[in-house]
């Protein structure tokens, strides 16, 4: 991550974790492998438990009260909830991470486009589409989307370079292949108009919803213990950089009844930045 005035959020990436943690719930006498214990978290509450053993602490317990909250205990007090911090939109069932929604859709275009034949004629075209609003629904969507591939594909005085809008929220632009390839249309490219935006802006919107959401969750066990974290493994920044602390602690206005909010690099989890 770079400094806020250059930098606009990327698409996750993913990475393994080995480190150590203590499991009450294995009561076998023989010690579980440390394949078994890992098996149990995901890979935020792997990057968590990361950085709470870079912090110190040691009398970490996973999970101490079964597949309940909190995540994580430690030192038999504080409780630690850990949650991806993504982007969110509002649907009809409440709020979801985006990419739930926009990897299906780009997985069926892409299927659409491939199914629609060879080359009769000696070109290829690629197909880039662009998502400029809400993800449609396929099966609105899908019949428009066919209807112009095909008319392109058939009609050679319509075959040029060429950017059209299909319903309200997808561009489709049509480029020549440089040379022929087997099939007539190919997968150019995706884009998410809606994704991203600025660091700041983006992650006080979400972490307001991600909070919301959490802090709803935990309300009826939040007596159990004295104090409350809550980790948010940050795919919309990063984490924050040591340029753009001052900023963030300046401009992101996010209220909370929590002990502590920490923002994780999934990159770096020793890297965190605390809510002020």
């Amino acid at each position: 991550m770079v400094c806020l005035s250059v930098v606009q959020s990327f698409p996750g990436t993913s990475r393994s974790h080995e480190g150590g943690f203590t499991d009450p719930f294995f009561t076998s006498k023989k010690k579980p492998t440390f394949q078994a214990r890992l098996f149990r978290m995901d890979l935020s509450e792997s990057l968590a438990n990361e950085h709470l053993l870079h912090r110190g602490f040691r009398n970490i317990v996973f999970e101490p009260d079964g597949n309940v909250p909190p995540d994580f205990l430690v030192d038999k007090r504080i409780a630690i909830e850990v949650r991806r911090l993504n982007q969110n939109e509002l649907t009809k069932s409440g709020f979801r991470g985006r990419e739930e929604s926009v990897i299906p859709f780009e997985t069926k275009v892409a299927k659409l486009i491939a199914s629609l034949g060879y080359s009769d004629f000696g070109v290829s075209w690629f197909v880039f589409h662009t998502l400029k609003g809400p993800v449609p629904v396929w099966a609105k969507f899908e019949p428009k989307l066919r209807k112009y591939l095909v008319e392109f594909k058939n009609d050679l005085r319509n075959q040029i370079a060429q950017t059209v809008e299909i319903g309200d929220a997808v561009e489709i632009r049509m480029l020549r292949a440089s040379e022929p390839r087997t099939a007539f249309f190919l997968l150019g490219g995706f884009s998410d108009h809606k994704s991203g935006g600025w660091v700041l802006a983006e992650t006080q919107k979400n972490l307001r919803i991600c909070i919301s959401e959490k802090t709803a969750k935990v309300a009826r066990v939040r007596y159990r213990y004295p104090e409350w974290w809550l980790i948010f493994v940050d795919y919309i920044g990063y984490g924050v950089d040591d340029c753009d602390q001052e900023q963030f602690r300046k401009h992101l206005n996010v209220k909370h009844n929590w002990d502590k909010v920490v923002l994780l690099n999934p990159l770096n989890p020793r890297s965190a930045f605390e809510l002020p």
